[in-house]
């Protein structure tokens, strides 16, 4: 494997994901390097697996070249798993963290501290040419906090507070944050399978 195509239009992702492949002198592009009009896959799976496998493997079909994928999520007991995979539009299809932030702090408003489990789910899907897609997981454990703390990260970090911590994940220095986030974790994986290719 000499090339692989990182399914994102994320920048941000796309540069970790770049840096993270090259110590195995594998050239990571995204999609914002390539120029073919590229459809945007619909995520229609019921599970983290399913989604991450629908774009890895629609753009692996039409580029016919090694693809990574991702679905991330929030995972809360108390919800009976939700947000899950609807997490980036939990309070509607704009995509507005503020708003599924906000949902989930009333949803969970009465629910005692002890109560308050939840996890931080990514899974990177692999798609090779003419193979079995091969999946990653990573999980990050913690509570879901009373109300909003820090500046820092995205999404569901203001009010997720990891395992082993009394502050949200979005008041965790971002270095830290990296070193225990479920994509690190999903990472680690995805490690362990190259070096055993």
């Amino acid at each position: 494997m000499k090339q692989i195509v990182i399914a994102t239009r994320n920048n941000g992702k796309a540069k970790e994901f770049k840096s993270f492949f090259l110590k195995y002198e594998v050239e990571a592009i995204s999609l914002l390097d390539i120029n073919d009009d590229l459809p945007d896959v619909e995520e229609t799976g019921d599970s983290f697996e399913e989604n991450a496998a629908l774009k890895a493997e629609e753009i692996s079909r039409i580029l016919d070249l090694p693809v990574v994928a991702d679905d991330s999520g929030l995972e809360i007991d108390a919800l009976d798993g939700r947000p899950g995979i609807y997490s980036a539009r939990y309070a509607g299809e704009k995509k507005d963290d503020k708003a599924n932030m906000y949902k989930v702090l009333e949803e969970m408003r009465i629910v005692s501290e002890t109560k308050r489990t939840a996890r931080f789910v990514c899974v990177l899907a692999i798609a090779i040419p003419r193979n079995k897609t091969v999946f990653k997981r990573g999980i990050c454990e913690g509570t879901i906090a009373f109300s909003e703390a820090g500046k820092n990260g995205f999404g569901y970090d203001p009010i997720f507070i990891p395992n082993g911590y009394e502050k949200t994940m979005a008041e965790i220095d971002p270095e830290e944050k990296n070193k225990i986030s479920h994509r690190k974790k999903a990472m680690d994986q995805l490690e362990k399978w190259l070096g055993n290719l």
